[in-house]
């Protein structure tokens, strides 16, 4: 088992992922917990058993996760939570090595 915390930001939506593949690793299991209600939505209606490579493996905005938000998200392209959802399936699949990431901003005036 995988799991992720995913700090969004100034939303203060904390989102947990613990994702499961199958011994095969064909298929993962994600289990979300948010404090975002579009988030919670979005997993209500797509479920949470996905095929590993059609989940993780695919170019950037086809994958099940960001093509419902981008039809039922309200307008929030920056939002971090849903690659975070991906990093955590990709790793427990075997396609991604489990190694943080983050994005900082940068004060100008100390550079």
């Amino acid at each position: 088992m995988t799991k992720v915390q995913i700090d969004p930001g100034v939303c203060g939506f904390l989102t947990a992922v613990e994702a499961q593949a199958d011994e095969d690793q064909i298929e993962v299991t994600l289990t979300v917990k948010s404090g975002c209600d579009a988030v919670r939505k979005m997993m209500e209606a797509l479920g949470s058993t996905f095929d590993a490579m059609a989940l993780c493996l695919c170019k950037p905005g086809q994958d099940p996760l960001t093509r419902w938000a981008g039809e039922n998200f309200p307008v929030h392209a920056g939002c971090p939570v849903i690659a975070g959802i991906l990093k955590c399936a990709e790793a427990e699949a075997g396609l991604a090595l489990k190694e943080d990431c983050a994005i900082r901003f940068l004060n100008e005036e100390k550079q």
